[in-house]
């Protein structure tokens, strides 16, 4: 991981200098973070190292060329502006700069669609358990050049890191000069942000890190509304101040003392530095008086054109919205007009079904032209890109130019001193008696400054090497962005026809709606629906290598967790779960462009290097946000071991393996019964589709272990279930123990045996829970008499699986591993909360129920959902629930007590009724 303490150079007169951030690279859109520090929870800003380019100078001739040394490097970005940075040593520069080299390579070289859509490819990292961690994902990615990569790799300079760069810098002390104010006033809001936070409540000892997920932030890096007054205010005070040329400040760069004048410490900085500049003013002499007031007039003067000119570029940008928002408005009337008149003119004895299926087209055909006009922005960023970089390969080859030049210079002097001390040499060589003590201190000194001159000869080598590496990829990243440009231009072109295709048979069912001319049968609406449908459901055909790139593959067959996206046998189903496949994809297109969730988990773990995870609200936060892909498996091992820390604990070395073992060796009365339910656990995943697949082998190990660790369950139908999921991000063991807690931690007593009675009870307090935070549609089930237990019991045995989408699923796991039992309460109530008002628009037992039965599938945006669940829903004690569960055990228990008498009596009926001795109980025909 490319992470570590670099010094920015930031600020404004007397307070620029260079200040200690820490800086952490994210691969998933080449950005590099800097944070005040390691553990701080909100970055002060990024540099876009995708479109940025790298450059550093030489020590001068009379410098200190030494490797522990402080050197600076720059990096410019694409609108001209230089970020300078300072590495503690000569050596971490360099390191910086080829990792940062070599991360700008890897990304731009990837840039399609496919290989930065997590959904489809997982981000590549180190972790190493779990049936999904075993995945190769099926990657597109752009040829590369052979040619240059050989150049690059000969090109390339080779170096280590110091401690100060990697995971480890994080638990050492940030390197800050003695001289430097490590405040950002640019970022103040930012700043106070992190400072307010480390003074939360808690002792020193359990408070490691914060980090807010409640509200999300957007690492643009922007300016304050706020500030621009007060920073006009102080342009302003800088030009008043320019105009007195005296000299002063000459004996400090500061003004003041901060040391000397403690009863002012408290005044803000910025009036510190006015109050000091007009003081220092008044004491200069009349003349430079005089001549000050003509500048400030002139000041004051460039100010006001300044202040018109942002007001007018501001007045462009509002005439731009207002022109967008009235196009829009535009296109929304139209679209309504046609609307009108489509229902009053042309849907007259039209069947409902050919009307919504026109709808669906019409609002394909808008979304396509939506997508038109992303396209041709695209194409223009593209352009815009290519002219950038045709600048930087420009400059560049004048700075490489002008860099040559000098090492040429330098050759010719080193040549020069070459011939100066050979002829010194042949000179005393010649003279005979003892060297004189002058003479060897002439040459000593001559030694000593060919040998810095050969360091400096070094020094441009490697520096000639690096820029030269620096010119060659930037100009392989511009030929491969032409040649991206050239693809979307093709794909473009490729969508665009299949509009125009899409819009011909519209207005063929147009035209056939509008005035019929065949019968019924011979209809060509109908030729045309069917092959519209049949091209929706068609699978995508192999295409040439070529052409591979130019289709958007939009819709894979199994999503990251090995779950099947679209079914094989329905036309209907099929059709309905490819439109949800679709919708999850346009989530995870728009939610990829915010990662705050994502970076505050690199920041965070990258904090938690030397020292163990512990519970705490800001991890909670984390993990309700959801835990990403590549952190999933190890933060599930932690949750696990966390709840049965004791039992394993307690339990034997190689317990699990003992365990499987005797499972292996003993016949198990639930051994029968697990295989039958092997093949059944997950047939929609692809890692338990066959009896050959790897998970079917895992299920069956860890099934069997519980079952001889736990004989009075043994097995229950659904604990399959939860080993399953459980594998695709753990190993056996740890799947094992995960089953552990579930079972014997987090759910009451008698939830999996055979009489269910922990389930049973929930359900009861699930409608307790339901009649107090949704009374509306509780009611309403208690008007048609609908039993939603029957749907939801499902729901908490197995914790939600193959009850909502994959990605909503993961989500709740991530929270149900760390919190326990409540969350499956949370959710429940909040996919009834998400979908109250459809509900309530059911009137009848009927649809109601069958609504009940896949509405669940329907909810795609798992972050409203989350939002309900833990926002909308609160206060939700968990003494609460432990007090109605209770409460309801004891009415369930003498329920059971009763119906036990009764079976009772009715064997003895049974036993002296002769009529009745042919009647058999439920338990005796299972046996």
């Amino acid at each position: 991981k490319l992470c570590g303490y670099l010094q920015k150079l930031s600020g404004k007169g007397p307070l620029r200098g260079f200040r200690s951030r820490w800086f952490v690279f994210d691969p998933r859109r080449c950005y590099l973070y800097y944070f005040k520090g390691p553990q701080e929870p909100v970055p002060l800003g990024h540099l876009d190292i995708a479109s940025a380019c790298f450059s550093y100078h030489q020590p001068e001739a009379g410098a200190a060329a030494a490797g522990d040394e402080p050197a600076a490097f720059e990096v410019h970005s694409p609108g001209g502006a230089v970020t300078v940075l300072k590495a503690a040593t000569r050596q971490d520069m360099t390191y910086w700069l080829q990792e940062l080299q070599q991360k700008r390579w890897e990304y731009c070289n990837n840039l399609d669609a496919a290989k930065r859509d997590s959904r489809t490819s997982p981000t590549p990292s180190d972790f190493s358990k779990g049936l999904v961690a075993k995945d190769s994902p099926d990657l597109t990615t752009l040829s590369q050049n052979a040619s240059a990569e050989r150049a690059r790799n000969i090109l390339a300079v080779e170096t280590s890191p110091t401690d100060l760069v990697g995971e480890q810098a994080a638990s050492q002390p940030a390197p800050v000069q003695a001289s430097a104010i490590n405040f950002s006033l640019k970022q103040w809001s930012t700043e106070i942000k992190n400072s307010m936070s480390s003074l939360r409540k808690g002792s020193n000892e359990n408070r490691k890190s914060v980090f807010y997920t409640t509200e999300e932030w957007e690492l643009l890096d922007p300016t304050p509304k706020d500030l621009e007054d007060s920073m006009a205010l102080e342009e302003k005070r800088k030009h008043l101040a320019e105009g007195n040329k005296g000299r002063r400040l000459t004996s400090s760069a500061f003004p003041f003392d901060f040391g000397r004048i403690p009863h002012k410490a408290r005044r803000p900085l910025k009036e510190m530095i006015g109050s000091s500049k007009n003081r220092t003013s008044s004491d200069s002499s009349p003349t430079e008086w005089c001549s000050g007031s003509g500048n400030r007039l002139v000041s004051e003067l460039q100010l006001k054109y300044q202040s018109q000119q942002e007001e007018l570029e501001k007045l462009k940008k509002d005439l731009l919205s207002q022109k967008e928002l009235v196009r829009l408005l535009q296109q929304t009337v139209r679209s309504s007009q046609y609307d009108k008149y489509f229902a009053s003119h042309l849907c007259e004895g039209v069947p409902k079904d050919t009307l919504e299926l026109l709808h669906q087209k019409d609002d394909q055909i808008l979304g396509l032209n939506n997508q038109l006009e992303k396209l041709n922005l695209e194409k223009d960023s593209l352009q815009q890109e290519v002219k950038n970089l045709k600048c930087k390969v420009g400059e560049l080859n004048e700075r490489l130019g002008m860099l040559m030049e000098t090492i040429q210079a330098k050759d010719e002097v080193i040549m020069k001193l070459s011939r100066q001390l050979s002829e010194c040499e042949d000179s005393t060589s010649s003279q005979s008696g003892p060297i004189h003590s002058p003479t060897a201190t002439c040459t000593n000194k001559e030694l000593q400054e060919l040998d810095r001159l050969k360091d400096n000869l070094q020094g441009y080598k490697t520096q000639n090497k690096f820029l030269n590496k620096e010119i060659l990829e930037l100009s392989a990243l511009r030929r491969n962005a032409e040649a991206r440009e050239r693809e979307w231009q093709a794909k473009y072109t490729s969508l665009e026809a299949k509009l125009c295709q899409i819009e011909s048979k519209y207005l063929i069912l147009l035209q056939e709606m509008k005035t019929p001319v065949c019968s019924e049968d011979q209809s060509p609406a109908r030729e045309v629906i069917t092959q519209l449908l049949e091209d929706a459901l068609k699978a995508e055909p192999s295409e040439q290598p070529e052409q591979a790139f130019f289709k958007p593959h939009l819709v894979s067959e199994y999503d990251i967790y090995g779950f099947q996206t679209v079914p094989e046998d329905d036309d209907e189903e099929k059709l309905v779960a490819k439109s949800r496949a679709l919708d999850l994809r346009s989530l995870s297109l728009s939610e990829n462009r915010e990662i705050s969730t994502g970076v505050k988990w690199e920041n965070y773990l990258a904090s938690t290097m030397n020292r163990e995870m512990m519970r705490c609200v800001e991890l909670k936060n984390l993990i309700r946000s959801g835990i990403p892909h590549e952190h999933r498996s190890k933060v599930w091992k932690w949750c696990v071991n966390l709840h049965v820390k004791k039992f394993k604990d307690s339990a034997i070395p190689g317990y699990f393996q003992t365990l499987l073992q005797k499972a292996l060796e003993k016949p198990n009365p639930a051994s029968k019964q697990i295989e039958l339910d092997l093949l059944r656990t997950l047939p929609n995943n692809k890692h338990y589709s066959s009896p050959t697949s790897e998970g079917i082998q895992k299920l069956r190990n860890v099934l069997l272990a519980f079952s001889w660790r736990n004989p009075d369950i043994g097995y229950c139908q659904g604990l399959n279930r939860l080993v399953a999921i459980a594998l695709l991000y753990l190993e056996q063991e740890d799947a094992f123990w995960c089953l552990v807690a579930i079972v014997e931690v987090f759910m009451p007593r008698d939830y999996y045996t055979k009489t269910l009675l922990g389930s049973q009870v929930d359900q009861r307090v699930f409608k307790d829970l339901m009649s107090e935070k949704l009374p509306r549609l509780h009611a309403h089930f208690e008007q048609y008499k609908v039993d939603y237990t029957l749907i939801t019991f499902n729901w908490f045995l197995v914790v939600f699986v193959d009850s909502v989408v994959s990605d909503i699923l993961f989500k709740i796991w991530d929270s149900f591993l760390y919190e326990g039992p409540k969350v499956i309460f949370r959710f429940a109530l909040a996919l009834f909360k998400y979908k109250e008002e459809e509900i309530l628009k059911l009137q009848d037992s009927m649809s109601i129920f069958k609504y009940l039965r896949y509405f669940t599938r329907t909810i795609l945006d798992a972050r409203k959902l989350t939002a309900i669940a833990f926002g909308d829903l609160n206060p939700f004690p968990l003494r609460q629930i432990r007090n109605r569960r209770a409460y309801h055990l004891e009415k369930v228990r003498l329920e059971l007590t009763e119906l036990e008498a009764i079976r009772e009596d009715f064997l003895r009926e049974r036993d002296t009724c002769v009529e009745k001795r042919d009647l058999i109980s439920d338990d005796e025909e299972d046996s």
